[in-house]
């Protein structure tokens, strides 16, 4: 199939499903000139302008100054958190599947000086170690269809929750409280729950799998999910608690299986894995198991998780909602090198909510662009460009923004 074939063929597909995006999101703003502005700010993460700031994203709009993309983060009046939905809900009807897994997981955002809200000396996983950055707790959702960010909040730490002058002065509402990252993300998922996302499984890190509250959640409301967990965890099997870096020295050689979690960019990502129920108090219908994985190149390297789903659950299917957790990780790369969700220049809470909402707003939209390809079991000339690149090249975007 030729370029121009191909333009042909995809080219009304591309302008009709980014109108309609457009029509979504406009709902929720409530003035013509707002809605003009996220149009242009949504045209603008989509486009290649190198970095996805208020400058240079004005000037690829055209316009002489970036403040009419400022007051759409700022002083302007809408709300985020019901953009927020109407994302979550494009998603959900896009990509959704029944055997659909919620991934719990946050990124960081480096950061220089004091002012931006949320900033502090913390552990950020991006950068491997504690910097001054602010840390976002996301839920992303996957299927066989693709993955997406739906849900997204600002963590507080404790030293900014308890100095109200500073949260005030960072468009903190009075109602913000301190809350540790599991209960973050446990409002997410009874939010994601509520409106109906189709969804049989949860996964996330350890940051959240060892949260015992967490985990009890999930059980009482019968949510399948696969944790990861530290060595410090506890577990029960029989009469008998074990710590879990305890037990993993004691796994016989022929309990491993080897098997893929899915494909990664190098082929499938194969390691053994080897499971062992443990107690849980949920009668016969449901067990839990504490799931081990093991690396192939250091058999010294293991990582622990639970699992908890009905009984005749079997290992591969465990293995590849473990997979699934690496959705989340592709969606952080794909946003922050595709639609600008780290390129941000604002301090304030509504502007950072508003921001990142509009981000994950344009990384649901590729995310329907790739989802379609495959449907139509298209290819493009050029085998060595991306998704972004090639939806680019049909849209026009590679010669300039020209999504107007």
């Amino acid at each position: 199939m030729t370029t121009d074939v191909f333009l042909a063929q995809t080219l009304p597909d591309w302008q009709r499903a980014f109108d309609t995006l457009i029509n979504r999101t406009g709902q929720h703003l409530p003035r013509l000139e707002l809605r003009q502005q996220a149009k242009g700010y949504l045209q603008a993460l989509l486009s290649p302008i190198e970095r996805k700031n208020g400058w240079q994203m004005a000037e690829g709009l055209g316009h002489q100054t970036p403040y009419g993309l400022q007051h759409l983060l700022g002083r302007s009046h809408w709300n985020a958190d019901r953009l927020r939905n109407e994302v979550r809900d494009y998603v959900a009807e896009h990509l959704g599947e029944q055997d659909g897994v919620l991934i719990i997981d946050e990124t960081g955002f480096l950061k220089k000086g004091d002012k931006s809200v949320g900033v502090a000396r913390q552990y950020s996983g991006t950068a491997g170690r504690i910097e001054n950055c602010q840390i976002g707790v996301f839920l992303g959702y996957a299927s066989s269809k693709g993955q997406a960010l739906i849900d997204r909040a600002l963590y507080l730490p404790k030293e900014w929750a308890e100095d109200s002058v500073r949260c005030q002065k960072a468009g903190v509402a009075e109602q913000v409280t301190f809350r540790t990252k599991p209960k973050m993300a446990r409002q997410m998922l009874e939010q994601a729950f509520a409106a109906g996302v189709p969804a049989r499984w949860v996964t996330a890190d350890s940051v959240y799998g060892n949260d015992r509250s967490l985990q009890l959640w999930l059980q009482e409301r019968g949510q399948a999910h696969v944790l990861a967990v530290t060595g410090q965890e506890m577990v029960t099997i029989g009469w008998q608690q074990y710590r879990v870096k305890d037990l993993l020295p004691t796994i016989a050689e022929d309990a491993w299986q080897r098997l893929s979690c899915g494909a990664g960019s190098k082929g499938e990502r194969q390691f053994d894995w080897a499971w062992q129920e443990v107690n849980q108090g949920q009668g016969t219908d449901w067990k839990a198991w504490l799931l081990v994985r093991r690396s192939l190149s250091d058999p010294q390297e293991m990582t622990a998780l639970r699992a908890f789903a009905p009984a005749d659950t079997a290992l591969e299917t465990l293995v590849r909602v473990a997979g699934r957790r690496w959705g989340i990780e592709c969606c952080f790369e794909q946003a922050k090198g595709e639609v600008g969700l780290d390129q941000y220049e604002v301090r304030s809470w509504h502007g950072w909510h508003r921001h990142v909402t509009l981000s994950m707003a344009a990384l649901a939209f590729l995310a329907l662009v790739r989802c379609t390809e495959g449907k139509k079991g298209l290819t493009f000339p050029s085998k060595k460009a991306g998704s972004l690149a090639r939806f680019k090249q049909a849209r026009g975007l590679s010669r300039g923004l020209s999504l107007g």
